[in-house]
C-alpha cells in the first residue's frame, strides 16, 4: 500500500509555496476569519481561479477548513441559521478552487438540550447544503453535549444523517489530538470510527498538550505532547488516509513533524 499524502495547515496567502517549503503535497487553510461569520475572503493573488490553476500545476492538493464557530447542530436559531449559510459559502468557495474536501467541526447543543435535536439538525443541514465536494465532519475534543466527541455520539450522528439527501458526499476527518483529549482510545480509534462511519477520509495528525480525556483542544508538535508517538504512527498507518499536521512552530516545527511521519511511513 502506498504511503498516504502528507500536508500541513498553512496560511492562505500562499499555500502552494508553504506546502513546497515543507516538502508536502497537501495544503490546508482557512478562507477568512476562523472565528467570524463574515464569508470567505481571498488573499491569494488572482483569487480562486489563480489558486486552482497554480495548485494543479504544482501538484498540490487543497483542503479548506471551515470556520470554528460554525455549529449547525445547535438549537439556537441565531447561531444555527448563520452557520448553515456560512457552511454553504465555504463549500462554494472550496469547490471553486478544486479543494479535495471541506472540514467542519461536529458542533454541540446546550447542556439542557436533548442531543437528539442536535443530530436531527445535522440531518437538516446535510439536506439543506449543496454539497459540491466532500464535507468532512471532524471529531472534537471537548464539550459534554458535543455531537462528535464520543464514539456513541458519532454513531448517533451518522445514524441521523445517513438517510439525508447528500449523505454520500459526507466523510470523516479524524483528529488525533481531539480523540486523545476527548477520551477515546487511540489504539482502537481507527477501527472504532470505521465501524461507525465506514470511512476515514482525512487524518489531522497532532500531539496533545493535555491529558487523556481532558477535553482541551490544544495541539502541539509530535513528540512534545502527551500522546505516545507509537500510537500516533499506528493511527496514521491504520487510517491509510491523507494526513495533515496542524501543529505550531511554522515552517521549522511542521517540517520536523512531517519528516518524522515520512520516517514512520517509509
Amino acid at each position: 500500500m502506498a504511503a498516504p499524502a502528507l500536508g500541513a495547515h498553512v496560511d492562505q496567502a500562499d499555500p502552494i509555496t508553504a506546502a513546497k517549503e515543507r516538502g508536502a503535497t497537501i495544503a490546508q487553510f482557512f478562507l477568512g476569519d476562523p472565528q467570524g461569520y463574515k464569508g470567505p475572503e481571498w488573499e491569494y493573488p488572482g483569487g480562486a481561479e489563480a489558486l486552482r490553476a497554480d495548485a494543479e500545476a504544482a501538484g498540490i492538493e487543497l483542503y479548506v477548513h471551515a470556520p470554528y464557530l460554525i455549529n449547525v447542530a445547535t438549537t439556537n436559531n441565531r447561531i444555527r441559521i448563520p452557520s448553515r449559510k456560512l457552511l454553504q459559502q465555504h463549500m462554494d468557495a472550496a469547490a471553486s478552487i478544486g479543494a479535495k474536501g471541506l472540514i467542519v467541526h461536529g458542533g454541540h447543543v446546550n447542556k439542557a438540550d436533548d442531543p437528539e435535536k442536535g443530530f436531527d439538525n445535522w440531518r437538516k443541514a446535510v439536506e439543506a447544503t449543496d454539497i459540491k465536494i466532500p464535507l468532512l465532519i471532524e471529531n472534537t475534543a471537548g464539550g459534554d453535549n458535543a455531537m462528535a466527541r464520543h464514539l456513541d455520539r458519532i454513531g448517533r450522528l451518522w445514524e441521523a444523517i445517513s438517510g439525508a439527501e447528500g449523505f454520500e458526499d459526507v466523510g470523516f476527518c479524524l483528529d488525533t489530538c481531539h480523540a486523545h483529549a476527548g477520551g477515546n482510545d487511540l489504539s482502537t480509534i481507527v477501527d472504532d470510527v470505521r465501524a461507525i462511519t465506514g470511512r476515514i477520509d482525512l487524518v489531522h495528525c497532532n500531539d496533545s498538550r493535555d491529558e487523556f480525556g481532558s477535553g482541551a483542544d490544544r495541539h502541539t508538535n509530535l513528540g512534545s505532547g502527551l500522546i505516545e508517538l507509537e500510537q500516533v504512527a499506528a493511527v496514521v498507518k491504520a487510517a491509510g488516509a491523507p494526513v495533515i499536521v496542524e501543529t505550531p512552530g511554522g515552517l521549522e516545527g511542521q517540517s520536523a513533524d512531517l519528516d518524522w511521519l515520512r520516517e514512520q511511513l517509509a
